[in-house]
């Protein structure tokens, strides 16, 4: 039980860091263009999309989005097969929709959490404002669109 405790703390303590280390979330206007447009087109099955960026020390750009191989797209439910991701360090997280309209991760999306960040976008998909960025332990994070 002692060395849970432990272990516990080192990773709260690694996800504090890691978000004083992060000053600044970038996420590209046509990166939130493309997860809401593809979150359209397949409402009302949830979508799935990968994040590609950079990732430095005081920042984290995301500038791409890429359909994982072999998504699979349901009606509450989207996912794919972590081993058919290709080797690809741009990778940075995942953005998948909630045509449920809600805008936070079920438990479900924390335990299948992918790479720093994930982003939500909730029905109906119209702006930036049905979009909400995540860490690891599902708490919101501040990004500018650029």
């Amino acid at each position: 039980m002692l060395e849970s405790k432990h272990i516990n703390c080192a990773l709260h303590l690694t996800f504090e860091w890691f978000q004083d280390l992060v000053k600044a979330i970038l996420i590209q206007r046509v990166v939130v263009d493309s997860i809401l447009s593809y979150a359209q087109m397949c409402h009302p099955k949830e979508a799935i999309l990968l994040l590609k960026g950079k990732v430095d020390k005081h920042k984290i750009v995301v500038t791409d989005t890429q359909i994982p191989p072999l998504a699979t797209h349901g009606n509450s439910f989207s996912t794919f097969p972590l081993y058919m991701l290709p080797i690809d360090f741009s990778i940075i997280g995942v953005a998948h929709s909630h045509p449920s309209g809600a805008l936070r991760p079920s438990i479900t999306d924390l335990n299948k959490f992918y790479g720093r960040i994930m982003v939500i976008v909730a029905y109906p998909y119209g702006s930036e404002q049905n979009m909400v960025m995540f860490d690891r332990e599902g708490k919101s994070l501040k990004y500018e669109i650029v």
